[in-house]
């Protein structure tokens, strides 16, 4: 019976026990991701709103709290402003986004277990294209500018290895074009 009785004690000792650093959520290693958001484009005073979509990979290291990693990012967004009638009187212009390749270093602190919060900074190099339209000439131009991105985020850990991220980022590229965006993402860690 004594026994029976200490094995009941320390059973519910060990089960009134608090949760100890080891299970806490692992950051480190590599990781793709999905990521959806909102895209604020803006240029020469003006600016339009719009969807941006992609993927993400990445690796991290982990050190106690602290988390340090390498990102790639490849995104789209349907970004498009027009203005005109695409006639000789009034000209259609339109300028559009396209793809968007980001490539830098984050560094975060776990807290509370299972959320990590970070900064982040990098290169990014964003495709716009141009074109004009008078219903008889049309004129289509294109260029790549390369530009510099920050931001901050936190990601959650669902499970070992599976995450929720939010980000806010902000990007400068050549001539005067600048992008604020709001991202969500679900990715799997390996």
């Amino acid at each position: 019976m004594r026994k029976v009785a200490t094995a009941l004690l320390l059973a519910s000792a060990v089960a009134a026990t608090p949760a100890l650093a080891q299970d806490a959520a692992n950051f480190a290693g590599p990781r793709v991701e999905g990521v959806i958001g909102w895209d604020r484009v803006q240029a020469n005073g003006g600016h339009d709103d719009g969807v941006l979509y992609g993927i993400g990979a990445g690796y991290d290291l982990q050190s106690g709290n602290m988390v340090y990693g390498l990102e790639a990012e490849l995104t789209d967004s349907d970004v498009k402003a027009c203005v005109g009638a695409a006639t000789t009187a009034d000209p259609r212009l339109c300028a559009k986004t396209g793809r968007d390749i980001y490539v830098g270093g984050r560094v975060g602190a776990v807290v509370g277990g299972s959320t990590l919060l970070y900064a982040k900074a990098g290169y990014t190099n964003a495709r716009y294209k141009v074109s004009a339209d008078d219903g008889t000439v049309f004129i289509s131009d294109g260029s790549n500018l390369d530009g510099i991105r920050v931001g901050a985020g936190a990601e959650y850990a669902l499970s070992p290895n599976t995450y929720l991220k939010a980000e806010y980022r902000y990007s400068n590229y050549e001539q005067g074009l600048e992008r604020h965006q709001v991202v969500g993402g679900f990715g799997f860690r390996f």
